[in-house]
């Protein structure tokens, strides 16, 4: 279900057909109501601050996913409620076993994303982080 105005939708199969990819993205979301701006999330239980799933891009990106989702629900809010995503990766060979992770866990939320391909992060252990900003839709 999607909560807020998702313009142009589409799906990275078709766009990026070579790529083994199926995100459901937009190109703009008009949305109102409380904004929740959730820090970059890495491979790092946040419990316990232990780093998970060291060399494994998609392990670390399901442990962000799921600290995100936690954020989010401590903050009153939805994985529904993701507006824009920005995802950072150490290594384009990344990009797909990363993707197809998110791609997973926001299935149907169409969210605007923004994928860059840096040096390093603040651990070397490290591959990937998202960070995600949501918005709480105002009570009709």
């Amino acid at each position: 279900m999607t909560v807020h105005t998702r313009i142009r939708q589409f799906n990275t199969k078709k766009t990026y057909p070579e790529q083994s990819l199926d995100n459901d993205l937009c190109q703009t979301v008009v949305a109102r109501g409380t904004m929740v701006f959730v820090r970059g999330q890495i491979g790092q239980n946040l419990d316990t601050s232990e780093s998970v799933a060291v060399g494994d891009a998609a392990g670390q990106t399901e442990q962000a996913m799921a600290n995100i989702k936690m954020l989010l629900a401590e903050a009153g809010a939805e994985l529904e409620h993701i507006c824009k995503i920005t995802v950072y990766i150490t290594d384009p060979r990344y990009r797909e076993p990363v993707y197809r992770t998110i791609g997973k866990w926001l299935k149907g939320v169409y969210p605007v994303s923004t994928g860059l391909v840096i040096s390093a992060l603040a651990r070397p252990e490290w591959v990937v982080e998202v960070d995600a900003i949501a918005v709480i839709p105002d009570a009709n």
